[in-house]
């Protein structure tokens, strides 16, 4: 089908980690260190500062919002009744900002994070992704993975599906009733997966970087390209059965279905994902369509 955009909200810097919840959107800005909601027809409110960074959002059992915080490697619990405490220190566990997560059902957090210093032009290495216990344990349930970024659940919480934005691919686990991850496999080649040598040829040989993701209720998932192609809908085993192409000059680099029937795509849009170049330039948007399938799983 087409697709045609529509604009929810403007003057962002860099939008991350998009969910729906109670009738609102809700999404990270990394680069104005907030938080925000964001009603259907587009009034925003700031939730919750998060000097830190904030990217991936999600929800324990009791309401709690878990908001990474990227810099300093932590994740924050906001509490039903406003408190905000420390909910885990991920710190000992990766090496470089944490990223996207997601929380499922049993308010277990999977999180992942950079592994090396990518803004500064650093050297490509794989690293881990977490499980963060509903205790605040953190637990290194994956490792050899490049650029663990967004993330699903399928919605009977058995299957664990992550992009691994270096390496062009979906990446799937079989989880265990203990949070262990078993089954090892690929789930999604979607484009070139390039050596990790240095920065400037790791890059050049990615034909596609997948982002932020989520899934529908026939088990494709929609992911975003942080290299510029589109947020694209996945079918199980591959194939690319729909693609969004972004405005002229933008990226799309995460992706959540939500509203009243979960038949929203929300987009968060932006020129590129460059911290010197986004911070305090205000260009970020947040896009949303309508698709045919809704929602599963989480996030």
């Amino acid at each position: 089908m087409s697709h045609r955009l529509h604009t929810l909200m403007t003057g962002g810097d860099f939008f991350e980690g998009p969910r729906w919840r109670r009738g609102r959107w809700w999404v990270s800005d990394f680069y104005r260190h907030g938080v925000y909601t964001v009603t259907p027809d587009g009034e925003a409110e700031k939730i919750l500062d998060v000097p830190g960074q904030p990217s991936g959002l999600g929800w324990m059992p009791d309401g709690s919002l878990l908001v990474v915080s990227m810099r300093d490697r932590q994740l924050l619990r906001r509490w039903p009744d406003g408190q905000v405490t420390t909910h885990a220190d991920l710190s000992a566990h990766a090496p470089w900002h944490c990223n996207d997560m997601v929380v499922d059902g049993h308010g277990r957090a999977w999180v992942g994070n950079f592994g090396f210093d990518m803004m500064s032009g650093a050297n490509p290495v794989t690293t881990c992704l977490l499980r963060v216990d509903p205790d605040g344990s953190v637990t290194e349930v994956a490792d050899g993975l490049a650029f663990p970024n967004g993330a699903v659940i399928s919605p009977d919480g058995r299957a664990l599906i992550v992009g691994e934005s270096m390496a062009g691919r979906l990446t799937a686990f079989t989880i265990g009733q203990d949070g262990a991850l078993a089954d090892r496999r690929v789930h999604a080649q979607l484009g070139k997966a390039p050596p990790l040598t240095s920065a400037e040829e790791t890059m050049a040989g990615l034909t596609l970087a997948p982002d932020g993701c989520c899934l529908d209720a026939k088990e494709h998932i929609w992911v975003a390209d942080a290299l510029g192609g589109g947020c694209m809908r996945v079918a199980p085993g591959g194939d690319i059965a729909e693609t969004i192409e972004p405005p002229e000059g933008q990226s799309f680099f995460a992706c959540m279905l939500g509203g009243p029937e979960g038949r929203t795509l929300l987009l968060c849009c932006a020129p590129d994902s460059s911290e010197h170049r986004r911070a305090g330039a205000g260009e970020a948007t947040l896009l949303t369509c309508e698709v045919d399938t809704p929602h599963a799983g989480y996030p």
